[in-house]
């Protein structure tokens, strides 16, 4: 249903060029975002107070290109699944149709994929298994980490750690926690058992799409495509993973934040920059963020913070660290936006 090789081609052709760098500036960036993940890993831990008892994953300094091509095979082990579905029931286009198909679908990844390749510093991909059986890996994107560091005219030293800092609490989280990662591919698999292929449902995109279109440019804030695809199933998947997401990203932002200024002397300038930067996007990129959905990544950030910080204050680290017991402990999406309701559903 993707022709995957001319999604990287594409990308690879769109992806604009990062910073002009020195051989020995690249050298100098790669080695010390490795060095500032491996130093981050102790405070977070401590900070936390999660530990991890076996599992591991790699931490990886990689450029666009290598971030565009791991995220590609990501993507292609989530829609295995879906494919298959398709071709169990006879629905995968043949011949000249599912070729074009195919193109079409490839190109258009591959144009994505070049946008969100300058656009994120560092991410932790839970899917991917190692060779060694690792689950999960962190991948730190060194041009783009430098290309912000620039425009925002801060001290590269305390920014590169600063990502880390955020990056490498979600490897600790997903170190720790050692089913959160099969959980989460457990609902994944569920959303896609409760795919709807009936005819109805694929001609909501063209029937619907054009005025969703509108309504996200417009600026509705309720606006998504993924609602036009989603059987009430699906939706509650949805909700629980976007529970989970705001979980995980609100986390990290407040393990961050209070690791931060212990190790990073400039980390108040560093988010006061790095949050106005995020309000003075063009409208153009403002507009691919949203249709993107990095403008809900971005709600989860705040709302899960603001989660985190309020159950802490209710029944103290140990307490909110409940939630990493069992997934039934982890916070639905409204609860995310109810954290009393949360406390009171765990700790009675």
């Amino acid at each position: 249903m993707i022709d995957w090789k001319l999604a990287l081609t594409t990308a690879t052709k769109l992806s604009k060029p990062g910073p002009e760098m020195s051989a020995a500036e690249v050298a100098e960036t790669v080695a010390e975002l490795r060095e500032g993940a491996a130093r981050s890993e102790g405070p977070v831990r401590e900070f936390s107070n999660l530990h991890a008892t076996s599992a591991t994953a790699p931490v990886l300094v990689v450029d666009r290109a290598h971030w565009v091509e791991a995220n590609l095979d990501t993507f292609k082990i989530l829609m295995d699944p879906v494919i298959a579905k398709l071709a169990a029931k006879n629905k995968v286009p043949t011949g000249l149709g599912r070729t074009v198909g195919e193109k079409i679908s490839g190109a258009e990844t591959g144009a994505m994929m070049a946008f969100l390749s300058t656009k994120v510093l560092g991410q932790f991909d839970p899917f991917w298994t190692g060779p060694a059986g690792e689950g999960g890996r962190l991948l730190l994107v060194a041009p783009n980490i430098v290309q912000a560091e620039r425009l925002l005219g801060v001290d590269p030293h305390d920014f590169r750690l600063w990502v880390c800092l955020h990056e490498e609490t979600h490897r600790v989280q997903f170190t720790a926690v050692d089913w959160l990662r099969g959980h989460m591919r457990s609902l994944l698999d569920e959303f896609v058992d409760a795919t709807d292929l009936d005819s109805s449902a694929l001609s909501s995109l063209f029937s619907e799409g054009l005025g969703e279109f509108v309504k996200v440019a417009r600026g509705d804030s309720d606006a998504t495509f993924a609602g036009l695809f989603q059987n009430d199933r699906q939706r509650e998947i949805v909700d629980q993973l976007t529970g989970i997401m705001s979980l995980l990203e609100g986390h990290a932002d407040v393990v961050m934040d209070g690791v931060g200024p212990e190790v990073i002397p400039s980390v108040a300038e560093i988010r006061r920059k790095f949050t106005e930067r995020r309000k003075g996007a063009s409208p153009l990129d403002r507009l691919l963020r949203k249709l993107l959905g990095l403008d809900a990544k971005m709600r989860q950030y705040r709302d899960g913070a603001a989660f985190v910080r309020d159950v802490n204050d209710k029944v103290g680290l140990s307490g909110f660290n409940a939630v990493w017991s069992e997934p039934a402990n982890l916070p639905s999406k409204s609860e995310i936006l109810d954290p009393a309701a949360w406390v009171a559903r765990v700790h009675g």
